[in-house]
């Protein structure tokens, strides 16, 4: 039997610092992506490792996920393979081997909420946006592709292929690039 945590943070500059603050484990996997879907490589490691008799720490239900499916999906599959789950904050511990209709109830209204709370967070950030475009304030995400290196070396004759793999981006990047510097009459 293992004391396992899993910890996420949204972005990777925030850290997981104040999650099972004061607890030991055996072994800890941490996240530092979104939460939106189950589609993070710390998430599908920990399901790999963990066995029948295990006991999973997480901080708090949102932590897990923000989806509803996706965490009554996990739970399942975690009840399945015989694992405790345990919530910090939310103060809730699954057994394997028990039903709780209560905590059941608890944990599907909480996951509920967790997504509800994504969805009016990223409902804000969209109208945040269409009020600054409005106001011309918001000039999107800063360029991160070298638009006139890619021109550049283009125009000394190099292939498509050889500039996409010398910048580190797509083809359709290095056409876009060059589609913006010498537009096409049409």
């Amino acid at each position: 039997m293992a004391r396992i945590a899993y910890k996420r943070v949204s972005t990777a500059d925030q850290k997981t610092d104040r999650q099972l603050d004061g607890m030991t484990f055996d072994r800890e996997f941490e996240d530092k992506v979104s939460g939106k879907d189950t589609n993070r490589p710390a998430l599908k490691a920990m399901l790999d490792y963990i066995r029948e008799g295990d006991e999973l720490y997480v901080h708090s239900l949102d932590r897990l996920g923000r989806n509803t499916a996706d965490l009554i999906s996990l739970m399942n599959q975690l009840k399945e393979k015989g694992v405790t789950v345990t919530f910090d904050k939310n103060k809730m511990t699954f057994s394997p081997d028990t039903s709780n209709p209560m905590n059941d109830l608890m944990f599907t209204m909480l996951a509920a909420f967790s997504q509800f709370e994504r969805e009016l967070m990223l409902e804000r950030q969209r109208e945040g946006i269409a009020k600054a475009k409005e106001l011309g304030k918001y000039k999107g995400r800063p360029a991160t592709v070298d638009k006139e290196g890619i021109v550049k070396a283009k125009l000394e004759g190099k292939s498509f292929r050889a500039v996409a793999k010398e910048f580190g981006v797509s083809l359709s990047t290095v056409q876009r690039a060059l589609d913006e510097m010498f537009p096409l009459a049409h």
